[in-house]
């Protein structure tokens, strides 16, 4: 095996290389036996509130008495109008909140409850919103067992409030689309994360030598580790990475997983393997996709090669490498990669 070249940090600095993300997934829950009557009762455009021993009305109901701890002895019909109690005027409502024009966070409290819930209230501007004004609830015209069920509360001047008690509610829940008088009993709320991620310059520079094909770390000094992807200072000795090192992209798999479940987005069938892979003169694996073989062919020390896309693809993206398959050599002895485990 050839020694990998190494090269002093002479180019001159480029400016950081800097993209928008976005982190995101599906959140599921189970709801339990309280919280799925609340959001059943909210389908059936019915507000719901639990009675603790105290005799307090608690709203959203609590699953747990929060003086005694005991489950709650029954759900009671609350509101459904209310009144507001503080709020916080949005001025520019951001990405995923309940609407799309400026609107009130407030806490209000509806008739019969003995706490706040928050929500949004539509008042058309910040001068109609006060402390103590009365509120109602505008339904969405599709309900499906969620907070958003209420798609906002509006002052209830603006006109008669959509629905009294929970017997009342329940007759106009038919033909809700989705219900079908079973309760719900999970819940799917999205996660979302947008941000400008901008890298750092040592994360730049080996993102742009994936764009011309080569893999590119960076030695410690003090101990020799080389790292890949860079970090800009060796984490055991606290000191600057100085020396850029090219790195083959042939290596060895440490450790690994069979991903058998599949889940929202996925781009490969399962089951398929995601691995730690050490690369040939490096000293810390990092993770990538196993392909080329059926997955209980892989195995801890089998060596592997990158399989790069068509150059013509090539972005500043480790995505360059669509993922690495078996060389068909023998497999590294343990004690070479132990204790990069």
């Amino acid at each position: 095996m050839t020694e990998p070249a190494a090269a002093p940090l002479s180019a001159p600095l480029s400016a950081p290389l800097s993209a928008p993300l976005e982190i995101s997934f599906d959140y599921t829950r189970s709801l339990g036996p309280v919280l799925s009557q609340f959001m059943t009762g909210l389908a059936e455009r019915t507000i719901l509130g639990s009675r603790g021993g105290d005799g307090r009305v608690y709203v959203p109901p609590a699953e747990y008495d929060p003086v005694t701890f005991a489950p709650p002895a029954d759900l009671v019909p609350v509101g459904p109008a209310g009144t507001v109690l503080t709020w916080s005027w949005q001025p520019e409502p951001r990405e995923g909140q309940p609407l799309r024009h400026p609107f009130a966070w407030a806490l209000i409290r509806l008739d019969g409850a003995d706490t706040a819930m928050l929500h949004a209230v539509d008042a058309g501007c910040a001068a109609r919103m006060s402390t103590g004004m009365r509120v109602r609830p505008r339904w969405a015209a599709e309900r499906r067992g969620h907070i958003c069920d209420i798609e906002c509360f509006e002052p209830e001047a603006d006109g008669p409030v959509l629905t009294g008690n929970g017997q009342q509610a329940a007759s106009q829940s038919a033909g809700v689309p989705g219900m079908d008088g079973r309760p719900v009993t999970m819940m799917t709320t999205p996660v979302r994360l947008h941000y400008q991620h901008t890298a750092s310059a040592e994360e730049s520079r080996y993102l742009r030598a994936l764009q011309a094909g080569k893999l590119i770390g960076q030695r410690c000094p003090a101990c020799g580790k080389v790292y890949i992807p860079p970090r800009g200072a060796c984490p055991v000795d606290g000191v600057p990475t100085a020396t850029d090192v090219e790195l083959p992209d042939t290596g060895i798999v440490t450790t690994f997983c069979v991903v058998n479940v599949p889940f929202h987005g996925q781009r490969i069938p399962s089951p398929y393997l995601a691995a730690q892979v050490l690369l040939d003169g490096a000293d810390i694996a990092f993770q990538h996709l196993i392909l080329g073989c059926e997955p209980d062919e892989v195995r801890m020390g089998m060596r592997v090669r990158a399989v790069w896309k068509p150059a013509a693809e090539w972005g500043t993206t480790a995505e360059n490498i669509s993922h690495f398959e078996p060389t068909g050599e023998p497999d590294a002895p343990y004690d070479s990669y132990a204790r990069h485990l």
